[in-house]
């Protein structure tokens, strides 16, 4: 599904404006879609329903949905937030719903919605900075109510393109979006305001749509990376995985990338461990091949372990790199090793990438393709600034820098982006539960298992966050978010996998 800044939606809107439908068409096809979509997720008949309006095109949905549901039988008003409506299409609505009955009363500060039901038709994708007066004590007001609020396109204080979000923005507990999600329903902070949000059409045909844009992470497009099985497949045949990670103190994080790759389907997985951490992971892994190499005195890679490291990538097919690997010179040295001399793709996580911070140039010396999987925190140190400025500005952040560098960019988080600097897309599944250790090792493995086994690295990288947001969701389903392990994660894998075959 298409995410649309509000510049893009506007040069869309533009094009069916110039080409098949007035303004006031297209305003009447989204004041009904979202009629329609409200009263098919509420009973809303005989109810009292506040649709808040603004001054300008938002309202004119507002207008629409307001006299459908008096229509309808809802016990339904029109609250004018700011003046009156002065655009034409906007006002042909409002004389339309006046001209009907429906009750129409101005607003008159320091008032406590008592309705039902709260219908945010404020700003939608023109909102940005912070509300002038009386829309601050507005979105106070509604916040403070115990109706049910839905938002129109975008709750009113949400920035449709940054995802920012004002002071007091409205929290929403349905966000209607017309057309196309946009990036508040998808970024970081504004996401959280929007509850459940649906998308609808209102009849744009697709010549409209001319830009590449950003999209969601579809189930269907999922599907189709995979391939049916060969009958006469062997254990060969299905990719060796090789995994380099872990340490003394963090040997659970080599655990559980070598866990999620065999679970994804690897057909050999070999797991590069120090000798000290070798006992710990071995007592956790029947499956896997081992292969314990020299370690330093604090239970990391020793630098005399990187030829025996070396010999052994010529084997893989798919190498995961630093999964609790420890951060220091030695595994500085055994990172650099690997990225120049590797002859297939690298997925580069969590001490991985720390190894880079003071050496972020060797990305440019590589010569296979690289899926770097940084967290937040992690992503801001490779570029020099702040976390709060990666989450404001997220899908920029990551495709300057896989553009930059020519990767595959995994940004994790709620939602996370993905982009090979040129396409990006945005993951819609997991849930707040997975924000927990070795949630990310998972996903490392899961990539690493799928490059192993024929998917290009992007499409992989698509897939495996897919996927594990979906086992995410699973276990949440089945235990809790707060009680939810990565365990029981990956043993939801190997059923999810089955959706595949």
């Amino acid at each position: 599904m298409r995410i649309l800044t509000a510049e893009e939606i506007r040069l869309v809107e533009q094009k069916c404006f110039e080409k098949y439908a007035t303004e006031a068409q297209l305003m009447l096809r989204a004041g009904k879609a979202c009629f329609g979509t409200m009263t098919g997720a509420y009973e809303m008949k005989n109810r009292r329903v506040t649709v808040l309006c603004g001054n300008g095109k938002n309202a004119g949905d507002g207008f629409v949905i307001a006299r459908l549901l008096w229509c309808y039988g809802a016990n339904a008003e029109i609250l004018l937030c700011d003046k009156m409506p002065e655009i034409a299409e906007p006002l042909l609505y409002f004389e339309q719903a006046m001209a009907i009955g429906v009750p129409v009363r101005r607003y008159q500060g320091e008032e406590r919605f008592e309705a039902d039901f709260l219908v945010d038709c404020l700003f939608g994708i023109g909102f940005h900075g912070e509300p002038r007066a009386p829309f601050d004590q507005v979105f106070t007001a509604v916040n403070r109510s115990i109706a049910t609020v839905i938002s129109v396109d975008t709750p009113s204080g949400t920035d449709a393109t940054t995802g920012k979000i004002c002071k007091n923005c409205v929290k929403a507990d349905l966000t209607v979006a017309i057309s196309t999600l946009k990036y508040a329903h998808v970024l970081p902070p504004a996401n959280a305001f929007c509850g459940k949000t649906e998308v609808v059409g209102i009849g744009i045909p697709e010549d409209c749509y001319e830009a590449e844009y950003a999209e969601t992470i579809e189930a269907d497009a999922v599907k189709k990376l995979f391939l049916k099985r060969d009958k006469n497949a062997n254990k060969g045949s299905c990719g060796h995985q090789l995994n380099i990670g872990g340490s003394y103190q963090m040997f659970g994080a080599a655990v559980m990338m070598t866990e999620a790759g065999l679970r994804a389907g690897a057909g050999l997985v070999k797991l590069t461990v120090p000798q000290s951490a070798y006992p710990l992971v071995a007592a956790h892994l029947t499956q896997p091949i081992f292969n314990p190499v020299l370690d330093s005195e604090d239970g990391t890679f020793s630098s005399l372990a990187i030829p025996g490291i070396l010999q052994d990538m010529t084997w893989a097919d798919s190498i995961v790199l630093g999964c609790g690997m420890g951060n220091n010179e030695a595994t500085a040295a055994v990172t650099e090793a690997v990225l120049k001399n590797a002859q297939c793709p690298i997925i580069l996580d969590a001490d991985g990438i720390n190894t880079l911070i003071s050496r972020i140039s060797i990305l440019e010396e590589v010569k296979v393709p690289i899926v770097l999987t940084p967290h937040p925190g992690e992503m801001a140190r490779l570029i020099s600034c702040q976390v709060a400025e990666i989450q404001e500005n997220r899908i920029c952040a990551a495709k300057e820098f896989a553009e930059k560098y020519k990767l595959v960019l995994v940004l994790k988080g709620a939602n996370t982006v993905v982009t090979d600097g040129k396409s990006v897309f945005v993951n819609t599944t997991g849930n707040p539960g997975m924000a927990m250790g070795g949630s990310g090792d998972m996903l490392s493995g899961m990539i690493g298992a799928f490059v192993a086994q024929g998917l290009a690295p992007f499409d992989a990288a698509r897939a495996a966050v897919y996927l594990h947001g979906l086992c995410g969701d699973d276990a949440a389903r089945s235990l809790s978010q707060r009680g939810m392990l990565v365990s029981d994660m990956t043993e939801q894998l190997g059923a999810l996998m089955s959706e595949l075959e």
